[in-house]
């Protein structure tokens, strides 16, 4: 119980700084990044079904192309947890993949998740939510919007996500499958949903905290996580987080993306955070775990409910590393296995991490081009 209060507060403590910290320098949005490079920019506000609101930009067409009066196939980027839409910006236009697929002729969609720096505030009760929400609710919102608002007729999408992106698009697709009908292919890079064999003894010292029943996780679950990621690090061990974050990109990253990521302001819910040491420790892809009162309230069942992943039966391509320290390739495998419809990617790169899908020098080369090439296929194979 000690142990739990004075992590209590310094986790609070931390929060507070870093959030003061990096709020001083964020000078630029995903708006302004885009426009910077001469690139057409849109700044949308979507409601979700449960009332929230969700900032989401846009890049129409390229102004290298003169397209705009063309058809072009709409692609939705989602970030991951306690980022945002800046991921996939700030590697600059030669190598970033939504300018790259701007100049494919792609109509381009760079959502926000519900609480994070771009869509607050938060419709009371603010803070209550995990991925499972932004999932069922922020997801379908933000696709729907951006096929009603291209105008062009089109019917469905192609989906990138990375980390939490990912997890979100298994948790709407296994749940609300109908909406499989509206993706033409799905990019997942880093592939979070089987979290069992992840090695890392941080997230492994954080999960040990906590449990559904606790009372550390009842008094957090309705409140913000803060604004750093280096928070969690107080958590544990110094020798055991210490250099969590840092080992998120393999060194060889885009020295500009390092510095505009640096800026992003880290903040989400704690229930996110909890939801994936929930399933750490089970080792299952599930709903959120209350105590058993609760769960039986919910879901009829002393345990939550698995994710039906077997009901996800569009086109899904998992993109994976072996140095990924957040995403263990036999759970990628494990994955795999349940999933219809799927293609692994896995990047021959020894040293890969799990940032370097939106901050690695080369990009270009092991992701973004090879993912652009497999949605013009579909467009030639559809004809």
């Amino acid at each position: 119980m000690q142990q739990q209060f004075i992590l209590f507060l310094v986790l609070m403590v931390s929060s507070v700084a870093d959030s003061q910290d990096l709020e001083i320098i964020k000078e630029k949005t995903t708006r302004d990044l885009i426009i910077e490079h001469g690139y057409p920019a849109e700044h949308h506000s979507v409601e979700t079904e449960d009332g929230n609101m969700l900032s989401v930009f846009r890049i129409p067409y390229s102004h290298h192309l003169q397209n705009e009066n063309q058809t072009r196939p709409i692609v939705l980027m989602q970030h991951g947890l306690l980022t945002s839409s800046d991921i996939w910006v700030v590697s600059g236009p030669n190598d970033s993949l939504a300018y790259l697929l701007a100049d494919s002729g792609f109509d381009v969609w760079i959502g926000n998740n519900r609480g994070n720096e771009y869509s607050k505030p938060l419709k009371t009760p603010s803070w209550n939510f995990s991925w499972h929400e932004i999932g069922y609710y922020d997801l379908p919102a933000m696709i729907d919007f951006a096929i009603n608002t291209n105008d062009q007729g089109q019917k469905s999408i192609h989906y990138v996500g990375h980390s939490q992106g990912t997890t979100v698009f298994f948790t709407l697709m296994s749940l609300r499958p109908e909406y499989n009908e509206k993706i033409k292919t799905a990019h997942m890079l880093a592939p979070v949903a089987i979290w069992k064999n992840v090695k890392s003894e941080c997230i492994s010292c954080a999960a040990d905290l906590i449990s559904a029943d606790g009372w550390l996780t009842k008094l957090l679950s309705h409140a913000e996580f803060g604004r750093s990621m280096s928070s969690p690090a107080s958590q544990c061990f110094e020798t055991k987080c210490k250099n969590f974050t840092e080992n998120q990109s393999s060194g060889h990253s885009n020295k500009t993306a390092l510095i505009e990521a640096a800026k992003i302001s880290q903040v989400g819910s704690w229930k996110q955070v909890f939801h994936y040491l929930f399933n750490f420790k089970s080792g299952l892809f599930q709903q959120y775990d209350y105590d058993t009162m609760k769960n039986l309230e919910l879901y009829k069942s002393e345990k939550p409910p698995n994710y039906p992943i077997e009901e996800i039966n569009s086109e899904v391509h998992l993109w994976y590393a072996d140095n990924d320290q957040l995403v263990a390739v036999d759970d990628v495998v494990a994955l795999a296995n349940r999933l219809p419809k799927k293609v692994l990617h896995h990047i021959d790169d020894p040293l890969w991490a799990h940032g370097d899908f939106y901050l690695h020098n080369e990009i270009r080369k092991y992701v973004n081009e090879p993912a652009i090439q497999i949605m013009q296929q579909y467009k030639l194979d559809s004809k």
